[in-house]
């Protein structure tokens, strides 16, 4: 492909600078994935040097250590309990102490578990003084494998605790052999709320993250790799045991009937996954760029009740989903109020199929959701046109610019390195929007080719509403639910990166400083 000078390609014509552009992504396409390998092994060998440097450090640590930094080794907190720090010792020592006691008392025993996730099931004793069998529960497949990730993840923070304690001990010989004076446990409670606030204050919301977040992503990987279900509930009817790869297997095998009809999760995966991003499209756009336009409709000179116009607007913010969504979906229903009063003026013969027929459902869906996020969407970007220099409109005004053009090459960059970022979101948290598709159709309607397959798919339904109701049905696929999640999340993963490095807040950030 030719290369363009920047003058020559501005001489080019817009049709050809257009094709030139989409040549130049094509050609740069090798190139990238190789420099996504390049990336990849660099982290790696980041990696590898940073296991190596930690390693040595800790080997030299040891070996130029004096005894009370060696025996911390063994004892954490005994080197800082010797050397005066007494606060800071015993917190490191009661850390151990709890460690090791949780390791022998129930930490060791579910570790021991994991690999078989139970060995004794649910059985039966037969009482007879009552003459009825008992039911006896005995292994928790559920809570072996959450217990055993706690410990792991205990085992991890243990882990990194006493690399803290190793390094401690190195400072702070290194401090006293320089003749400087250790920090005391009054300094120390005096930093946690001075100079390391920061750490103090960011530590309550890191353990959240954490037990709230991390683990729970950890524990729901996991279980892409067992048959957890409902037939295999791991306490009352059978214990769940490991599958390896059999759930993605399933996941991504194609398979139809005589009929022709499609009867495998990947292809309902497929067609899901297609609405679920033609829905977060149309849902974050229409909604921005409608949103954008009231509001400069709104702000624009000459229009009299400003505020009146805002708080009707804002009215549909306040009102909550719940309420306005099932009135919504009720009204649009075939006995509902809208086809009534259609059919009561003579303009239909017949109820017209809002939730019944497939492309009207979808789109009755992308429509009400714009009457949902307008009025949010103008009263974000209404605070952001108010903050663009008007000396930019007046000096395209007077070099002739008319009104789409200075939205065009004024408005419109400035609210997208402004919006940027919250377009990005809103087109994640859209693919994931459970509230406007459970509550306006519940998925529906059906899709007749997928339902004996994937659990009563219908038309409108999104990844996440799909994973509900395979959660919650007779089946309860939490293991191929898993699976899903794990695709879903990889989807958004990608399309995030490549978004977020487009952006124009991100790659132009100085333009609008």
């Amino acid at each position: 492909m030719k290369k363009y000078t920047d003058l020559e390609y501005l001489k080019l014509p817009k049709a050809k600078r257009f094709f030139v552009r989409i040549a130049s992504s094509v050609c740069a396409i090798p190139s990238k994935i190789l420099g996504l390998f390049v990336k990849l092994f660099s982290l790696l060998k980041a990696l590898f040097v940073g296991i190596y440097n930690e390693a040595s450090d800790i080997f030299l640590t040891f070996k130029n250590g004096d005894w009370k930094t060696r025996l911390s080794f063994l004892v954490m907190g005994f080197g800082s309990i010797a050397r005066g720090q007494v606060l800071r010792g015993i917190l490191f020592l009661v850390f151990e102490i709890v460690f090791i006691g949780y390791m022998i008392l129930a930490g060791g025993h579910w570790l021991s578990l994991i690999t078989t996730l139970g060995k004794n099931g649910p059985s039966s004793i037969y009482d007879p003084i009552l003459d009825v069998f008992t039911p006896v529960y005995n292994d928790n497949s559920f809570k072996i494998l959450l217990y055993s990730v706690l410990t792991v993840f205990f085992i991890i923070a243990f882990l990194f605790t006493w690399r803290v304690n190793i390094k401690q001990n190195k400072i702070a010989q290194q401090i006293l052999a320089s003749g400087k004076k250790l920090k005391s446990g009054k300094d120390d409670l005096r930093s946690m709320v001075d100079d390391q606030f920061h750490k103090t204050l960011l530590s309550l919301p890191l353990t959240g993250i954490i037990i709230f977040t991390v683990l729970p992503i950890f524990f729901m990987i996991l279980v892409a790799f067992t048959n957890f279900d409902g037939s295999h509930n791991g306490y009352t009817n059978s214990l769940f045991t490991w599958v390896g790869l059999d759930n993605f297997n399933t996941m991504l095998s194609w398979t139809a009937n005589s009929q022709g009809s499609v009867q495998s999760y990947s292809a309902t995966f497929g067609e899901v996954l297609t609405w679920t991003l033609i829905w977060a499209f149309f849902a974050t756009f229409t909604n921005y760029f409608l949103g954008m336009f009231v509001a400069m409709a709104i702000n624009k000179k000459g229009i009299k009740l400003k505020k009146l116009w805002r708080t009707i607007l804002v009215l549909t913010v306040a009102i909550p989903q719940f309420i306005s969504l099932l009135y919504v979906s009720k009204m649009f229903a075939k006995n509902g109020i809208i086809n009534g009063f259609l059919m009561n003026m003579g303009w239909i013969d017949q109820a017209l199929p809002f939730w019944e027929e497939a492309n009207w459902a979808r789109v009755s869906v992308i429509l009400i959701n714009i009457w949902i996020g307008i009025p949010y969407l103008m009263l974000i970007t209404t605070g952001i046109l108010m903050n663009i220099p008007q000396d930019l409109y007046e000096s395209a005004r007077i070099d002739g610019a008319n009104a789409w053009q200075q939205y065009r090459k004024i408005t419109l960059p400035y609210m997208l390195f402004v919006t940027g970022p919250y377009l990005l979101t809103s087109f994640t948290g859209n693919m994931n929007n459970f509230n406007v598709i459970y509550l306006l159709t519940g998925g529906a309607p059906t899709n007749p080719a997928a339902s004996s397959a994937a659990g009563s798919v219908g038309y409108t339904d999104l990844l996440v509403t799909w994973l509900f109701k395979i959660t919650t049905g007779a089946e309860a696929a939490y293991n191929i639910a898993s699976v899903i999640g794990i695709l879903v999340f990889v989807a958004v993963a990608v399309i995030s990166l490549v978004v977020y490095n487009v952006l124009p807040s991100i790659k132009n950030e100085e333009d609008f400083q």
